[in-house]
């Protein structure tokens, strides 16, 4: 249709997208304290670019206290939050459009348990930089996937009328990234439940 862009120019927008935008670093985030007005302040700057929507809200004081009421984030010293909480809410806002409240909150228990204020240099800004430095690479893999399936759904319709290809060749690319991740969604859930550490049975502190 007439102004708007094509899938292949969404598709090349997308990974100019993926290469322009990391994870926030924990060197990005502040060594002081902040209050929850701070916090979702800084959230909304840093994330901005992960909005649908101009209107959306990255973080509201309202998800922050429900992520405490259910245990996802231990309460704030004297009304301010520190690194490690905004760490916290970070794993949080990437887990969020994935998991359940019930499958972060055991994901995350014995993370906060083990290194959440941990003073012997494993802490939480040692645990998140590790993971995220691997971002680059995991960004290249899934450039890379997406390509590859972009390529497939282009195939599949070529013998239809053209002027049907257009909304045939859109439902095949979503109905293919609907499906690479709903796989990949039930596998990180079938690896939360099958997992010990995650069900407290072999988690260190539970041993006595």
């Amino acid at each position: 249709m007439d102004g708007y862009p094509t899938i292949q120019e969404i598709l090349d927008d997308f990974i100019q997208y993926i290469e322009n935008n990391s994870p926030v670093s924990a060197s990005e985030l502040p060594n002081i304290d902040l209050y929850m007005d701070q916090v979702t302040t800084f959230m909304d700057k840093y994330l901005e670019h992960s909005k649908r929507y101009p209107e959306d809200k990255i973080l509201t004081k309202t998800m922050i206290n429900n992520y405490a009421k259910n245990h996802l984030l231990p309460p704030p010293e004297k009304k301010k939050y520190s690194k490690d909480h905004m760490l916290l809410l970070l794993f949080i806002y990437y887990f969020k459009n994935i998991l359940s409240i019930n499958d972060i909150q055991k994901l995350l228990t014995p993370m906060t348990e083990q290194y959440f204020k941990n003073e012997n240099g494993r802490d939480m800004t040692w645990l998140y930089s590790h993971i995220m430095d691997r971002e680059p690479e995991q960004s290249k893999r899934v450039v890379e996937d997406i390509r590859r399936l972009f390529e497939d759904a282009q195939k599949i319709f070529t013998d239809c009328p053209e002027d049907e290809q257009g909304y045939l060749q859109l439902l095949s690319v979503i109905s293919l990234l609907s499906y690479d991740v709903y796989m990949k969604k039930q596998l990180i859930e079938k690896l939360i439940d099958a997992s010990d550490f995650l069900n407290n049975e072999s988690d260190p502190k539970k041993k006595k």
